[in-house]
């Protein structure tokens, strides 16, 4: 606990065998109260590993898609009383070290969502990012910024941090179940007025991380650039996108989320 705030690291699991293990391990353990593992119908060992490992465990029963793991994510972890999520790959790409600095941020109340940068440190190329990925986040993030009016130096991260009353407040089931889902949520919680904090995050490329492919990163650009552009006609009141349609149906504590999606679509094998 940080505050007397609970704190819960949630990894979205997607054939993460080979590297759950090396990133459970680097977790610190002394500030963190639960770890959560949403496995997306993986085909390798990943549930048998993150059973074996102690880890309480949820497995999707058909690919649901990144932005759903999210969601499933962040519900179990609201349902267990967490105060502070920090979302953290298990392919071992970000460095789990960083988890106290993003909770103390938050528990702090200095932030209400924390980004772990890959470009603050200037160490994304050298940490092997494809050069095409790095030269598209930059014109992506100047595009976004511009938008939406902020001053992050990414969008793109996938190592992040929320408090509760930013997971409980967002009409995240609104959002994409696909990569994009990042993206919708991070452009939510700036255009709701959150406070979005960042650190330096080095980074690793290597085969055993995930990574999307040229065409699949071609067609998340195009999401985020749609994305901020709704944002810019929601603030400047000429359309209101469904991303912001906030209704108490459209959050993760509803009753028909409660009720129905987790019954259908989650088997919980918590260990």
């Amino acid at each position: 606990m940080i505050n007397g705030k609970k704190v819960v690291v949630v990894l979205p699991a997607y054939h993460a065998a080979k590297t759950l293990q090396q990133t459970y391990d680097a977790i610190p353990k002394d500030i963190v109260d639960e770890i959560l593992l949403v496995d997306d119908a993986s085909k390798d060992e990943t549930v048998k590993i993150a059973r074996e490992l102690g880890i309480t465990t949820f497995q999707h029963k058909v690919n649901l898609g990144y932005g759903a793991n999210q969601k499933t994510c962040y519900r179990e972890a609201l349902a267990r009383g967490a105060d502070i999520v920090i979302m953290v790959h298990p392919d071992y790409q970000y460095d789990p070290r960083l988890v106290p600095s993003m909770a103390h941020m938050i528990g702090s109340d200095l932030y209400d969502a924390v980004m772990a940068s890959r470009i603050l440190g200037g160490t994304a190329l050298s940490g092997g990012m494809p050069i095409y990925k790095y030269i598209a986040n930059r014109f992506l993030t100047a595009t976004q910024n511009l938008l939406i009016g902020a001053k992050l130096s990414e969008y793109h991260t996938g190592y992040r941090a929320f408090s509760r009353e930013v997971l409980e407040k967002l009409p995240l089931l609104n959002n994409s179940d696909d990569f994009v889902f990042d993206n919708e949520m991070l452009t939510q919680t700036l255009a709701y007025g959150y406070r979005v904090g960042e650190v330096s995050c080095p980074t690793k490329y290597f085969p055993e991380a995930s990574s999307i492919n040229f065409k699949r990163s071609c067609k998340y650009g195009i999401g985020v650039l749609i994305t901020s552009v709704k944002c810019r006609l929601w603030k400047w009141g000429l359309y209101k996108p469904y991303i912001f349609r906030n209704s108490p149906t459209a959050r993760l504590g509803s009753p028909y989320y409660e009720n129905h999606t987790r019954e259908k679509e989650v088997a919980d094998t918590a260990a």
